[in-house]
């Protein structure tokens, strides 16, 4: 992380409250009892106001200064208006929100009150992530959603009418039911709806969603025998590139698209590895110091070692267990990123966005001997076609994209041998 993006802060806070669990969903959210709202967002005041002290006593830095806040989840919304009231508080008298900072909060479409709504503008909510996936009433029923394509439009009126017009909707290619044309169909609502920022996401198979687990294990239930299959959901995705960028909504990201000016700024933050702070069920956090840990202290070999005050990264994650959370300690997970691993980071993280990886900056952070390897990686990965490098700059194509996770796993472990034993 560049000591030029330590002075500002960006705050994530995770809200898991849900009215119903999507099939799709692979995140710790759930169905909880509405009573346990105010007793989470306590735990969220608790953590917030013991975060400088903690880092202090751990040795990283927490500006003060936040330019960004994302209440994500689960459903953000569902909170109680008087809840998101109490927790906005204590966190502009915890920290000091820059004038222009962007404050995102994710909601679900049909499930915005006016009161909550009030509460949002009064909190200073600026910007909404609207979870609509798909504007197909039938395909969003069988995904587990609530709401219909009336009620996502009517809820961005209502949204931009109370003066947030900074408003994000997502879309998932791969939804159960989905083809080609009702894909297009909802491309082509979502841009008549003018917002400036899209997220596209294909459709995820893994064993922490009911849906995953169904499809892996070659079951039926929640319609997992009518998912399109990969050639469809990476045919669905090309064409969102270039559908929604003939709109004037270009990928900046895998999975993002805004017009000039819209692109998520808390976003931006994790692929361009700017600390952040993570409160509530399962939320990240990445911190940085400027004092060596002990266990970062092993150094690529370098005669010159003009590395030896590269920042430490402390990455750290919270219990994915509500319980667990209330009652146990903050942080269940932490790890010291040596300089290899940043660097590593910085290659798959980078490469996730369409301005790619600048190699005269690596260079610049991390020294030639680590960034050499993998620019010989880049360079066969080009070959290949995955990716584009001319010597300076490398980015994904095309097809990269579709393989992405691929790409990043070979940039892993380049430096294991240039570690000083």
């Amino acid at each position: 992380m560049a000591s030029r993006d330590t002075d500002q802060l960006g705050i994530y806070v995770s809200i898991p409250f849900c009215r119903s669990k999507c099939t799709y969903c692979n995140f710790a959210s759930g169905v909880y009892p509405a009573n346990e709202q105010a007793r989470y967002v306590d735990r969220l005041i608790q953590d917030l106001r013991e975060a400088p002290a903690w880092a202090y006593e751990t040795g990283v830095e927490l500006p003060r200064s936040v330019d960004s806040v994302y209440l994500g989840g689960g459903t953000p919304n569902l909170l109680a208006p008087e809840l998101i009231a109490k927790l906005f508080a204590l966190m502009r008298d915890e920290f000091a929100f820059t004038p222009d900072c962007e404050i995102t909060m994710e909601c679900a479409p049909g499930q915005l009150p006016a009161a909550t709504i009030e509460a949002m503008v009064a909190a200073g909510v600026n910007r909404v992530s609207l979870g609509a996936q798909s504007f197909i009433d039938r395909e969003a029923h069988v995904s587990g959603r609530l709401h219909n394509r009336a009620v996502v439009e009517d809820d961005i009126a209502r949204l931009r009418g109370a003066g947030i017009a900074n408003i994000n909707v997502d879309l998932i290619a791969g939804l159960a039911e989905q083809t080609l044309a009702s894909w297009e169909e909802s491309l082509e609502v979502l841009i008549a709806a003018g917002t400036p920022h899209a997220s596209v996401y294909m459709l995820e198979v893994d064993e922490d969603s009911r849906l995953g687990r169904e499809m892996l294990a070659g079951g039926a239930r929640y319609y997992a025998g009518l998912v399109p299959g990969d050639e469809a959901i990476a045919t669905m995705y090309e064409r969102a590139i270039e559908r929604l960028g003939q709109a004037g909504l270009m990928q900046y990201e895998i999975s993002n698209f805004g017009r000039p000016g819209s692109q998520s700024r808390h976003s931006l933050r994790y692929w361009k590895r700017r600390p952040y702070l993570g409160v509530g069920l399962d939320a990240s956090s990445a911190l940085t110091t400027q004092q060596v840990s002990e266990s970062a202290s092993r150094q690529v070999r370098d005669p010159e070692g003009e590395w030896e005050n590269l920042p430490s990264v402390l990455r750290m994650k919270t219990s994915d267990d509500l319980n667990e959370y209330l009652a146990g300690p903050r942080i269940v997970e932490a790890a010291w990123l040596d300089r290899v691993q940043q660097h590593e980071e910085t290659w798959f993280l980078g490469l996730r966005l369409n301005a790619g990886v600048d190699v005269a900056v690596l260079e610049h952070e991390f020294g030639a001997e680590l960034t050499r390897p993998a620019c010989d990686v880049a360079r066969r990965l080009a070959h290949d076609g995955l990716l584009e490098f001319d010597g300076q700059h490398a980015r994904l194509t095309p097809r990269g994209r579709l393989m992405s996770n691929d790409v990043f796993q070979e940039f892993l472990g380049l430096g294991a041998g240039l570690i000083a034993k």
